[in-house]
């Protein structure tokens, strides 16, 4: 398996279609306690790629967004982005450039109007005095205004954040990582709690979000479907480790089956 897995990342790179890796995990291994939630993973991602991250629960798909976001440190191995190594010593500043995630709960100020929530995606640049101000007179307003336009929202932009639809406070989130402008966007299950047809237009703005900037998307998903259709490229993790990283039209029935243990019936139900 362990040979099938690497020769299957490396023939990614030699054909072109990843160019220069924009990511690199390298033997990345993370504890809690007693428990190993991830086991000597090793990847690498190229500009534009769209990678899907799936498994069953506790398989290790939130530690790896957590390490690559810089929230979590690996115990051992070395993650890179961009030729820039992870590590404590990275100043916030330079983080915020290379890494923005979108989280299931949006992770908004409810109290706030749309507008301080879309630019405090340049806080991490901006440091805090200049952070501190905008929240009274806001920075780079037009910035705002054109990242909720990408969103189909800018008439939202002076809005209280909490009298938004929850569809629409999604698409705040998204405007948010427009405006900070990482090179890899993470997203933490974006479409876990939302309906079908919300799932897809997500999926779409998220694919938008990438598609033309070189940037890098990297998204934990539970939904077979969204994976072949939005993403050019799957990870599998069981148990902390990696099963496999192939193209995602590639992915099988039988890959799934095994990564989730389930009888075909199961995972058929499970999946779509």
């Amino acid at each position: 398996m362990t040979a099938t897995i690497l020769n299957q990342r490396e023939s990614l790179f030699r054909d072109g279609s990843c160019g220069v890796p924009l990511v690199q995990a390298q033997g990345v291994t993370r504890s809690f306690s007693r428990v190993t939630a991830l086991r000597s993973v090793s990847f690498a991602i190229g500009e534009g790629e769209r990678v899907a991250v799936v498994g069953p629960s506790g398989s290790g798909k939130t530690t790896l967004l957590n390490l690559l976001s810089g929230t979590l440190q690996p115990d051992a191995g070395s993650l890179t982005i961009a030729g820039r190594c992870l590590s404590q010593n990275l100043p916030r500043s330079e983080l915020a450039s290379l890494v923005g995630i979108i989280h299931q709960q949006f992770d908004l100020v409810p109290q706030l109007p749309v507008v301080h929530n879309v630019l405090a995606g340049r806080f991490g640049q901006w440091g805090m005095f200049r952070s501190l101000f905008s929240l009274v007179w806001p920075q780079d307003y037009r910035l705002a205004a054109d990242a909720l336009e990408q969103m189909g929202i800018s008439d939202k932009i002076q809005e209280r954040t909490s009298h938004l639809s929850g569809g629409e406070q999604q698409r705040v989130a998204i405007a948010r990582a427009i405006v900070q402008s990482p090179r890899l966007v993470l997203a933490d299950e974006p479409v876990a709690s939302l309906d079908p047809a919300r799932a897809e237009e997500v999926m779409q703005l998220l694919v938008e979000l990438t598609q033309d900037s070189g940037r890098a998307l990297i998204a934990s998903i539970h939904s077979t479907d969204l994976v072949q259709r939005f993403f050019t490229r799957v990870i599998g993790l069981r148990e902390g480790q990696l099963q496999f990283d192939m193209p995602s039209a590639n992915l099988t029935q039988a890959d799934l089956t095994d990564l989730y243990e389930l009888h075909h019936e199961e995972s058929s139900h499970h999946w779509h």
